[in-house]
């Protein structure tokens, strides 16, 4: 049935919407935006939250509803633009469903950044904010061998399906741990330096951009939990590094 597969679309487009950080009120407007542009519908409408996704279509005087659960959440921008422009493209120009999901394929099996090359920007964006924090050479080549670490570790923790909480706390653990060392073997480095700029490869920023600007957009829902998410990151992170520095 068409209204089935619309509602299938219209599902999938906001869940890889979500789960690549787009923000609550970007989904809503995208799914309506590309149900409302496929077919000729009474009404659309939809409620998303940073978990979940919920999709209703009126026809004919019925009403067709779909929900989505959503687990995982990335940071991947550029699928987040080019869902965006779709849905403003169907709604220009005369688009079918079948063209609509072969976009929505491609955008999903679309190459992304290799493994080897998100774990080299780790250690170079670690690099980078001891260097912002006014650290010396040799901050800067252990907060580089610390950052690619982190992501090494990140990476793993993600492929075993560990939740967030604990995923920032191994990580906090592991940088402190390893900076520690580091000092001990040269006692010269400023280990202040190397674990702050350690924990900016850790902070969700994009997570509490997002909900500031759900808050402003009215998604009140949206941004309290983003913000909890956020205090809840933040406190993983501080538990992990006291935990090492209590103990050491």
């Amino acid at each position: 049935m068409e209204i089935e597969k619309l509602l299938d679309v219209g599902i999938r487009a906001g869940r890889m919407l979500l789960e690549s950080g787009a923000e609550v009120y970007r989904v809503e407007e995208t799914m309506i935006r590309i149900c409302s542009g496929l077919y000729c519908v009474d009404d659309v409408d939809s409620y998303v939250t940073s978990t979940g996704i919920m999709l209703s279509i009126g026809y004919n005087g019925q009403v067709f509803s779909k929900i989505s659960r959503i687990k995982n959440r990335n940071v991947n921008l550029h699928c987040v633009s080019r869902i965006n422009a779709l849905s403003r493209n169907v709604q220009i120009h005369s688009y079918s469903i079948e063209q609509v999901i072969q976009e929505l394929d491609e955008i999903e099996h679309e190459s992304k950044y290799s493994f080897w090359m998100t774990t080299l920007f780790g250690g170079i964006g670690a690099g980078g904010f001891a260097l912002f924090f006014d650290g010396g050479l040799l901050e800067i080549i252990v907060s580089f061998g610390i950052g690619i670490c982190i992501r090494l570790l990140v990476s793993l923790l993600s492929m075993m399906k560990m939740n967030d909480f604990i995923n920032n706390v191994l990580a906090s653990m592991l940088l402190a741990t390893l900076s520690i060392s580091f000092k001990k073997i040269v006692p010269q480095i400023d280990v202040n330096i190397i674990v702050i700029s350690g924990i900016m490869l850790l902070i969700p920023g994009l997570a509490f951009t997002n909900a500031i600007r759900d808050t402003i957009a009215g998604d009140y829902l949206s941004g309290v939990s983003r913000v909890m998410e956020t205090l809840v990151c933040a406190c993983a992170i501080a538990l992990g590094v006291m935990v090492v520095f209590s103990v050491v």
